[in-house]
């Protein structure tokens, strides 16, 4: 694909689980019995309707399967297609939407262990992120544990709507037990849909929802940075995964503002909020929230006053993007090498060593 030049590093890609019984090979006894006995073993916890055009396009899905569930078609379109070196594989199942977090905690032991054994163990240039029940924040500090020795791990995976905002301290031992192994926080679009996506009560439509979720992403960046996780945790990234991005100049503008009138509040936010955004969090690049012309984004770019924060990815098998090209118009090739290797290798610690 002419678009994109080769040796990048794609930042986001879905590999999808079948279904829950894909999970029982991966399950202890225990789990496979309730599974099976309590007849789940058919459930489907994906968190996207598969059957939408922009979550699959037609020669990237294999005839009655999901989207992303083939790893012949995701090393022949994504990684062989865009000419990626890696790419980092964020499998989403509804691990946080259960409401047993024993049961969660099980299930996200048993897609980590899925994807070792069907991706990562057959195609060397895939690395992971691990999933975690965060409901419970010693469950998903165990799960980092187990699986932290695994060096093709890069990233802990949450996602953007949970049940209170990311700053909360309720997370903190999944941010130190993150920070302690090299590990990146991803944070990708998704929810609990335990409550509302807006704040106003809840849409009748996808479109809506599928719109609602920048709103839950600035939230959450308010929150990591005025709760103080990064004066706490000075080494951790976190990687704002399918938010947009072109939203981020106004929103830092009034984040500073804001922050003058009651810095007394918040000491240890001892500098500009946009200052620490621009050192901490990063934002992949599909789908972008893509202004009209080049001459916008070049504006939008140059407002965000940083070439460090954005990191490519194509968001495989989602398309989002016309045709091959998942550059928005605006970048320039100083960018985009940026964006496709420099970048993603200081986002993720443990990229450099692969990379060497």
């Amino acid at each position: 694909m002419k678009s994109v030049r080769h040796g990048g590093i794609d930042c986001d890609v879905h590999p999808a689980l079948p279904g829950m019984a894909a999970l029982l090979p991966y399950l202890d006894p225990y789990w496979q019995e309730q599974v099976t006995v309590r007849g789940i073993d058919g459930l489907d916890l994906s968190s996207f309707p598969t059957q939408m055009d922009a979550h699959g396009r037609a020669d990237w899905r294999e005839a009655g399967h999901k989207p992303g569930s083939s790893l012949e078609l995701l090393r022949r379109d994504a990684l062989d297609g865009f000419g990626s070196q890696l790419a980092i594989c964020n499998p989403l199942y509804g691990v946080l939407a259960i409401y047993n977090e024993h049961f969660a905690a099980a299930v996200a032991r048993a897609m980590n262990d899925w994807i070792t054994a069907e991706w990562l163990d057959r195609e060397p240039r895939l690395r992971a992120s691990i999933t975690v029940a965060a409901q419970n924040a010693e469950h998903a500090v165990d799960e980092i544990e187990r699986r932290a020795g695994d060096q093709r791990f890069v990233q802990v995976l949450l996602l953007s709507q949970d049940d209170v905002p990311l700053g909360n301290r309720r997370y903190w031992p999944i941010y130190a037990a993150a920070a302690r192994h090299g590990l990146t926080i991803g944070v990708h679009a998704g929810s609990t849909y335990r409550h509302a996506i807006t704040s106003n009560g809840w849409p009748s439509y996808y479109l809506e929802d599928y719109a609602a979720h920048a709103q839950g992403f600035q939230s959450n960046l308010l929150s990591l940075v005025h709760e103080g996780v990064f004066a706490k945790f000075p080494s951790l990234k976190v990687v704002f995964i399918e938010s947009g991005f072109t939203w981020l100049p106004t929103f830092m503008w009034r984040a500073n503002k804001t922050w003058r009138g009651v810095r007394a509040e918040v000491p240890w936010v001892d500098r500009p909020p946009s200052d620490i955004i621009r050192d901490h969090v990063r934002f992949t690049l599909q789908p972008t929230d893509a202004p009209p012309t080049g001459a916008d984004m070049e504006r939008v770019l140059n407002q965000i006053g940083s070439d460090d924060m954005l990191l490519f990815s194509t968001d495989y098998p989602h398309w989002q993007f016309d045709g091959d090209n998942v550059w928005p118009a605006g970048f320039s090739d100083t960018l985009k090498q940026r964006v496709l290797v420099d970048n993603p290798r200081n986002a993720y610690p443990r990229l450099k060593e692969a990379l060497s």
